[in-house]
Order: structure tokens, then sequence, then C-alpha cells
């Protein structure tokens, strides 16, 4: 057996009899007809698919679940540490529940997430926000129920974070957000260590979920109808190296891929260092794969990758780039950048301008830099102004704006299947998306919602396609 190898295991019965006590408890202390709760998530996907844990363990609580939390019974907030601006939301939102808690004191209150874990930020919630009763960290998910009935019958806060038993839980209830859109996490946590990154530290390490569990809720999302189907990982490249019989990402998701069934399959994140031939292949032979790859690359710049401990340079990206636009046609291609990083010049971030209109990106997720409490970024001299860096953001939003519109322009004629996804409040037209996950407006019933047209682009903005529904002869 592999010394990395990690086994996992299930919740044990002892939670599920929590539930079931919380469920008793919240029959005598619920305001309604049935106790309400309320979850909100902030941040990545992750986080959304912890949320749906959470909220399967509270339906088995016999909660309901409510948008507003002013008719809640329970009000959890799933927080992001990954931006400051994400930080100082959770703060002030959770400021504004003081007067509710005041109002209706049989409420209960907690917070979750990566920013529990973070020891400045579980100090902050104690001594300022004393209406806060419950408070858990990333690793604390798998006993949440015990937690819960804790911070219920003892009437005294409870507050748990730092405890990496470096395990995987498994067996957890769900209930998911979504209908046909779903997110079906492979693996936890990181061993990168981004130089301005948190999640290594509050993720804990790389733990891969066996293969035979990820078939079988990939077929019982299929099964029930599911379109859209997400795999997430910190990384999934490197999928599979704690498993007692290592598997790579590719092998992974070509498997999935075989399942019968008419659905999408994405993944994401996809760290560069790892993102092989082989996986490329995979996509390009797929029967399911989306044909999109978000592969953030942060820096054009070799000396500033270097600084972010990325383990991969300018070149060896470009190379990966190159082959997957040989191997898979019309590949859609997403990235990251970090924009004004410690010690970065305007040469440095010249070069990402250069490598942007290289690639030609459909879209790109862009972010001025945030010093991370704990990371190594931290401590790096930062001469550059915040005026000057929100210059640079600007210029570069005006190079992938001008490439985003010609891409877009290109489509204009083309007949693409998309997947119906809502409807736009304001114009009441439907909103779709393509494979290579590029939204498009068309005119329709919202009967199609959920379900795989055909449609023509007709127009082309900067970011959005207008199309047409194409009828059946």
């Amino acid at each position: 057996m592999l010394a990395n190898t990690i086994k996992a295991e299930s919740i044990n019965d002892k939670q599920f009899e929590y539930m079931n006590l919380i469920a008793e408890i919240m029959e005598i202390r619920k305001r309604g007809d049935k106790p309400l709760a309320f979850v909100r998530t902030y941040g990545c996907q992750q986080n959304v698919a912890d949320s749906e844990k959470i909220k399967g363990m509270l339906s088995h609580s016999g909660f309901d679940f409510t948008d507003t939390p002013e008719d809640a019974d329970f009000i959890l907030f799933n927080t992001c540490a990954v931006r400051e601006h994400a930080e100082d939301r959770v703060f002030g939102n959770v400021g504004a529940l003081k007067n509710l808690k005041r109002k209706h004191p049989q409420i209960l209150i907690a917070l979750c997430g990566c920013m529990m874990e973070q020891e400045h930020v579980a100090n902050r919630i104690y001594n300022s926000f004393p209406f806060v009763s419950l408070v858990f960290g990333t690793h604390s998910l798998h006993h949440f129920p015990e937690l819960y009935y804790s911070a219920l019958v003892d009437g005294r806060r409870v507050f748990e974070r730092g405890n990496d038993d470096k395990k995987l839980y498994e067996g957890y209830p769900v209930r998911r957000d979504g209908s046909f859109k779903g997110w079906l996490p492979i693996m936890y946590g990181c061993n990168n260590f981004c130089t301005y990154c948190i999640v290594p530290y509050v993720r804990g390490r790389e733990r891969s979920r066996e293969k035979d569990l990820i078939l079988s809720e990939a077929r019982q999302m299929i099964q029930s109808g599911y379109k859209d189907i997400t795999l997430l990982g910190q990384n999934v490249n490197s999928y599979g190296k704690t498993l007692e019989t290592p598997l790579s990402f590719a092998q992974l998701i070509s498997e999935i891929d075989s399942i019968e069934g008419d659905y999408w399959l994405r993944f994401m994140t996809s760290h560069p260092k790892d993102c092989s031939k082989e996986l490329i292949d995979t996509i390009a032979s797929g029967r399911h794969i989306s044909k999109h790859l978000h592969l953030p690359f942060q820096s054009g710049s070799d000396r500033i990758l270097k600084a972010m401990n990325r383990h991969y340079d300018r070149k060896k990206y470009l190379e990966t780039v190159a082959y997957a636009k040989e191997r898979i046609e019309d590949v859609s291609l997403t990235s990251d950048i970090i924009v004004g990083f410690p010690g970065e010049t305007y040469e440095d971030f010249k070069q990402t301008l250069s490598l942007i209109r290289k690639v030609e990106f459909t879209s790109l997720f862009t972010f001025i830099f945030s010093p991370r409490k704990g990371t190594p970024a931290e401590k790096y001299d930062d001469p550059i102004s915040a005026e000057e860096k929100g210059k640079w953001f600007r210029e570069l939003l005006d190079v992938q704006e001008e490439i985003a519109a010609k891409r877009c322009s290109s489509m204009v004629g083309k007949s693409e299947r998309v997947l119906i996804e809502g409807v736009k409040e304001k114009t009441g037209e439907l909103n779709a998306r393509t494979s290579g996950n590029i939204i498009v407006e068309l005119d329709g019933d919202e009967s199609l919602i959920g379900t795989f047209q055909n449609a023509t682009i007709t127009k082309a903005r900067n970011w959005i396609l207008k199309g047409e529904l194409k009828t059946e002869e």
C-alpha cells in the first residue's frame, strides 16, 4: 500500500441519530408549520457542493428551506477565504443579523467553511459577534449534526476548527440545488501551495475519492435527469494519487464518459502543470465531455510564475494550449489571471497581455492581487500602488473584450447545441449555454428549461451570443 493512501470512511450512524434528535427538538422550537433553514454560500463550486451536503443533513433533520433569513429558524453562512472582498461581505451580512436575533432569540446562527479555518477570523467572530452560536471549519463537516445538536441543547457557543484528521468521509445525504445542473466532487484539498493561495491551509492536503463511488454517483445523477455535470477538485488533474491503486484523471473521466445518457461532462479546476496530453486526447475523443478547458495561467511572466510557485513556465503553458487547439475541435479556453502580484512590474504585466493575445481565450476570470493572511505572498514587498494596478486591470479587460468580441463574431451563422438554463427576468428571454461554456440568449418557452436544443447564432456581443431556436423539420 502506498504511504499516502487515504481510506474513505462513512459518516457514522451517530450523526444520523443526532439528525433525528434535532428533528424532535425543532418540532418544538419551530416558528411556523415546519422548521426552516436559510443557507447562503459564498465562493467556489466546492463550497456549493459542501452546502448541498449540509442541506441534505438539515433535510434529514426535518427542515425545509427558505430564501429569506427573516423566516428561518436556522441561518448558516458557508464562507470563502480566497478573496478579501468575499470575507468583507460575510462580516457585513453577519452583522446585519444582530437585530433579527434580538427580535427572535430562538434563531440559531452558524458560520462554516474556509474562513472559519483561520484562527484570526474565528477569534473575530467569537469576540465581535456574540449572537453567532455555531462556528465550524471545512474539516468538521462530517459531524455537523453533532455540533448543531450541542449548540441547540447546551445553550453554549460551539466553535470547532483546525481538526484535520486527514480522512475522507462519504455517505452524506445530499440535497442538490439544481435538477439538471449538478456538482460532483472527486477530490478534496490541495498540495500545490501557490504563494498567494490560502486553500491548502483551510482545505488540507489532497484526498481522492474512490473511483467506484464517483461512478455510482455519476450514474445516479444521469439517471435522475442531470444534463450538465461538473467534476470538482482544487486540482482535478492530480486526481488518484492518494488511492491504493493510482488512477489518472484522464482514466476517471473516460470511465464516466462511457456511461450511457444524454449529458455534458465538465470539470474544474485544472492546473497547467498537471494537464497531460492523455487528458487532452480524452477530451478530444469523448462523447459527453465538454470541449471547454479552464486552465488558469495567472501570469504570463516566468519571473512572476516562479514567485507564485506555479511549477510551470510560459513555454510549457503555451505548448499545452497549442496541443489542446490541435486535438480538440473548436476548443473553448478560459483562464484565471492575477493582476498586480507583489513585485510585478509593467514589463511583467505586458507579458501577460501578450499571452492573452496569443491564446485568444473565450473569457477570463480576472482579479487584482488580494493578500491572504498566512500565505507567503502576504509578506512580499508590493511597491505598485492600487491606482496603478487598477489601470493595468482595465487595460487587460480592454484587450480581452476585443478578443471575446472577435471570437463571438466568428460564431454568427453557426449551429450550436445548447442547454437551456433559465429565463432573464428583465427581458423574458431564455438563457442557454454551449458546450464551450458560452452564454446564448434566445426567445422560447420556459418549458424548455433543462433541455438540450439546437440554435442558430444570429448576433454577437462582447461576451454573449444571440440565437434562434431551430425548429425540427
